[in-house]
């Protein structure tokens, strides 16, 4: 049992030596550990207010990409707006265009016509008149077959010329 029980000498240059290593642990290591723990609490600490940061900016940026996504598609309607504004205008104009168009064909149809028309009048005028002429002619023909009847035709005829003359 002697093995289990140290002696006092023994029990005694342990203390010392014990008392002498805290000693220098507190003089030494102690503020070396303590200052080590302390910048890697710091650094732990601004770990997370960097975090904290970063999740800020996120939570900026979000709402920030949200407004310009809310600009964008405010700016998509009003082009879109304009764009059928546009379009309509634009029908209008043509169906204006196409109906001064149809407008002008249809005066220049109607004076064609008119034209046509004429020119066909003038025609049978002179159709009609070439035959009453034809006829008038073969009239006459047969009425002065005979030689008394001519003479007294020309007599007739030179005696009304000089009257209007």
């Amino acid at each position: 049992m002697e093995l289990f029980t140290p002696d006092f000498g023994l029990v005694f240059w342990m203390f010392v030596a014990v008392a002498i290593l805290l000693l220098i642990l507190y003089k030494w290591g102690w503020p070396v550990i303590i200052k080590s723990i302390e910048s890697r609490a710091d650094l732990i600490d601004k770990g997370v207010e960097y975090a904290q940061n970063a999740k800020e900016q996120l939570e900026n940026a979000k709402a920030e990409s949200e407004k310009y996504l809310a600009q964008a598609r405010a700016q998509q309607a009003d082009i879109l707006r304009e764009a059928d504004r546009i379009k309509t205008q634009i029908i209008d104009e043509a169906r204006a265009a196409a109906q001064v168009e149809a407008q002008k064909v249809m005066d220049a149809a109607k004076l064609s016509i008119e034209q046509e028309r004429k020119e066909a009048q003038l025609q049978f005028r002179n159709e009609v008149s070439s035959f009453a002429l034809d006829i008038a002619q073969k009239v006459v023909r047969n009425q002065l077959a005979d030689e008394k009847a001519q003479s007294q035709l020309v007599a007739s005829l030179l005696d009304e010329m000089e009257k209007q003359n």
